[in-house]
């Protein structure tokens, strides 16, 4: 008798985000009895050719989206539920007990996880009273807040969301403080910044995945030392003009497109797994760190499958499948298993799709 098929919906595959990581990462597993289904708020997503199925779903600011998104629930009879954008995480950690009643495995981190790491201050204010060496830091609101800052060079970021290094900058001076609290509107932005100690190099940046079951039992780890070359990997690259000589020649910001050597990197690992448990992570969570004299000093922390998701897959570190293995198909996962270790790089591909004539 053929095994039934476990209906999977991933929301937000389009967009090169990490619904989209997921998604190419299920693909690698290549299990037969997984059905996909996928969803995205462009009806012209690329990658509804990748699914079983696809459907089209407001974006999660929409105050339809939750009624649609158990409509798909409830017409696909999805047993697995994966977010692929921020904003939806937030919708599924607020509305958790009602998703998972309809008999869905939702593989989200606590709300108190979630909540904490998406907010930068709150982030760095945990990770200090935990004991841990992050970045000096300085919430700010108006532009007399400034002049508090006397560590250069800093960087400047919304306190709350931001993926990808969205609005992020740098600045190695008061001057350029002031000139950009003008340029962002400071004292008028309903978005809160935080300025944050730029610290270490380019050279000794990575994206650590500290993988735990959804009981908070954990698994693995795993870190790319990410390659920061080209328009692809960067957001921002300016030479350094400060006295700190050991921080380099450039000052760069790191884009959400990550790619680089992937390893266990046990010196950086080791410190994650310790920060990753400390704050409670029950799921998948990525944290954001410079190695600086042997100290991880973590700058972000993501509380949720990463934007390398499938790259970590492509060397036998499988996150998402390795948690529907373990919680729906009842596989023992050997804590700390083997994986490759690789250099992977990423590029543009281009795709050519038939437009269907009216």
């Amino acid at each position: 008798m053929q095994e039934e098929k476990l209906i999977i919906l991933i929301t937000a595959i389009g967009g090169g985000g990490h619904g989209e990581q997921i998604l190419k990462a299920l693909k690698l597993a290549n299990n037969p009895n997984y059905r996909i289904i996928g969803a995205d708020a462009n009806p012209n997503c690329l990658q509804f050719e990748l699914v079983d199925d696809h459907s089209v779903l407001p974006i999660a600011s929409d105050p339809s989206y939750l009624n649609k998104l158990i409509e798909l629930i409830k017409r696909f009879k999805v047993k697995v539920l994966f977010h692929g954008c921020e904003p939806e995480l937030k919708i599924f950690s607020e509305y958790r007990d009602q998703i998972e009643k309809l008999g869905v495995f939702l593989p989200i981190n606590p709300k108190e996880v979630i909540d904490l790491c998406m907010d930068k201050e709150k982030t760095n204010q945990k990770l200090i009273e935990l004991g841990f060496k992050s970045p000096r830091y300085q919430v700010v609101s108006q532009k007399s807040d400034i002049d508090l800052i006397d560590w250069f060079p800093v960087v400047v970021k919304p306190s709350i969301g931001g993926g990808g290094s969205a609005n992020v900058y740098i600045a190695q001076s008061h001057n350029e403080l002031h000139a950009l609290a003008d340029y962002i509107g400071l004292e008028n932005n309903s978005i809160k910044f935080v300025i944050q100690e730029y610290v270490g190099t380019p050279e000794e940046e990575y994206t650590v995945g500290v993988l735990h079951d959804m009981n908070g039992e954990y698994i693995n780890s795993i870190a790319i030392n990410r390659l920061l070359s080209g328009q692809l990997n960067i957001r921002m690259s300016v030479s350094n003009n400060t006295p700190r000589s050991e921080l380099g020649k450039k000052l760069v910001i790191s884009s959400g497109v990550s790619h680089g050597y992937i390893g266990r990197y046990n010196q950086v690992t080791e410190q994650c797994k310790e920060i990753a448990k400390a704050i409670g992570t029950k799921g998948a969570i990525n944290i954001q760190c410079r190695l600086v004299d042997g100290v991880v000093k973590v700058f972000e922390i993501n509380p949720r499958f990463s934007g390398t998701t499938s790259l970590r897959a492509m060397v036998g570190y499988n996150e998402p499948d390795i948690l529907i293995r373990r919680h729906l198909l009842g596989e023992v996962i050997t804590k700390d298993f083997e994986y490759e270790e690789a250099l992977i790089l990423r590029g543009l591909t281009e795709t050519k799709l038939d437009i269907p004539k009216e």
